[in-house]
């Protein structure tokens, strides 16, 4: 028995985070003497279909397969994706076979995230956007779940010991039990005490809803902080929130007829994009938190689509191996790898292992700032703010 609930990295690099029947299925072959050298794909839909989703994990997957006796090949990190493989690996089945149940939960559950996190993105282009939604997940996931946001372009996040795993430092100032453990009627009290007591490097932004209304909060908050105060957040529940936008503008109006428009307005509180779209014209910046921690994973699955050279592949499974590629005009698409692929096309599959050992310039396919940087240019190329309702 472990302390908490958690199938640890070395039960994940042996191969013991698996399924049973690929354990009963390395049985079977070793019983039989066969280990058949096959190409395997990792894929969510066959064919492309226009709906894209933003790939991410392959900085794990790499970690998971290296030093096996496999090739690989990938789509980089932070490339869209609508059809046809992202991973395709070669090499003896058994070299891998226990792996697939791993492989697939960090490329799905990363994937499914950073989807969710450039539909935020893409929503307000302009603005601050942070993840919030650590808390939204077992503990163990954390760093998943910020660095999946990063991937698709989110400005910072909030967890400390995932900032710690990514190397990036995370971000935040105060909950509203700051004010509540100093009680009604004490917010500048709860805000005198952060700005005394946290580093300067930390912005001065008060949480301004705790007690009262929002416009008398922020008030009250430049009263007692004066030119100190960066900016304030907004956090109120929902339930209690009404119309949020004549909110935010209310409080931006009293700010300016006091002469503090340069104060800072950012807003949290179960936001998705279309209150992103709603309001980024009105407010700086937005924390987002549920809506990427708690996305549904893509649905990958890996096949084996070639068998000793052959072409081999379960009913509704395309056989052969493949090639995919953004066409000039943005499209996404999918071909035999052996052949020619559409005139002007990029090809999207790099190589990031070979023979076991990762390929130099290999991190760069997983590297996160350049992964943030393929990402928009990839929503730009194929038209995805567009389609999920941004400019």
């Amino acid at each position: 028995m472990t302390e908490f609930d958690i199938v640890d990295a070395p039960a994940i690099r042996g191969g013991r985070a698996t399924d049973a029947y690929f354990e009963r299925t390395e049985a079977a072959l070793e019983h039989a003497g066969r280990n058949p050298r096959v190409v395997a794909e990792v894929t969510a839909d066959q064919f492309p279909d226009g709906d894209f989703e933003l790939f991410a994990g392959l900085k794990d997957a790499v970690a998971l397969l290296e030093g096996r006796d496999v090739d690989v090949d990938a789509v980089p990190e932070g490339r869209l994706f609508d059809g046809g493989p992202v991973m395709r690996i070669e090499g003896p089945y058994l070299a891998f076979a226990r792996l697939e149940t791993s492989l697939l939960g960090f490329l799905s559950h990363a994937s499914g995230m950073a989807t969710a996190a450039l539909d935020a993105r893409v929503a307000a282009p302009d603005s601050q956007v942070l993840s919030f939604g650590a808390r939204h997940v077992h503990p163990s996931m954390t760093a998943a779940v910020e660095r999946s946001a990063l991937v698709a372009g989110f400005d910072g996040f909030s967890h400390v010991a995932a900032g710690d795993l990514i190397g990036r430092e995370a971000s935040g100032t105060m909950p509203h039990a700051l004010a509540i453990c100093f009680g009604r009627g004490e917010q500048e009290a709860a805000w005198r005490a952060f700005d005394e007591a946290v580093d300067e490097s930390v912005p001065r932004i008060a949480l301004c809803d705790t007690y009262s209304d929002e416009v008398d909060e922020v008030l009250r908050a430049v009263e007692t902080l004066g030119d100190r105060l960066d900016g304030v957040r907004l956090d109120t529940t929902g339930s209690r929130r009404g119309d949020f936008r004549h909110i935010v503008r209310e409080v931006q109006w009293e700010l300016d007829a006091r002469g503090h428009a340069d104060v800072d307005v950012y807003v949290s509180g179960g936001l998705g994009p279309d209150d992103l779209r709603a309001l980024r014209d009105v407010v700086d910046g937005f924390g987002v938190g549920g809506h990427v921690s708690n996305a549904d994973p893509v649905d990958f699955a890996l096949d084996v689509v070639e068998v000793e050279g052959e072409p081999a592949a379960k009913r509704g499974k395309l056989s052969g191996a493949k090639a995919v590629y953004r066409t000039a005009d943005g499209a996404h698409a999918v071909g035999l790898a052996e052949r020619e692929g559409p005139a002007g096309a990029e090809s999207l599959m790099e190589p990031v292992i070979r023979d076991g050992e990762v390929v130099d310039g290999a991190a760069s396919a997983f590297d996160l700032d350049a992964a943030a940087e393929r990402a928009l240019a990839d929503a730009e190329a194929v038209g995805y703010g567009a389609v999920e309702g941004g400019e």
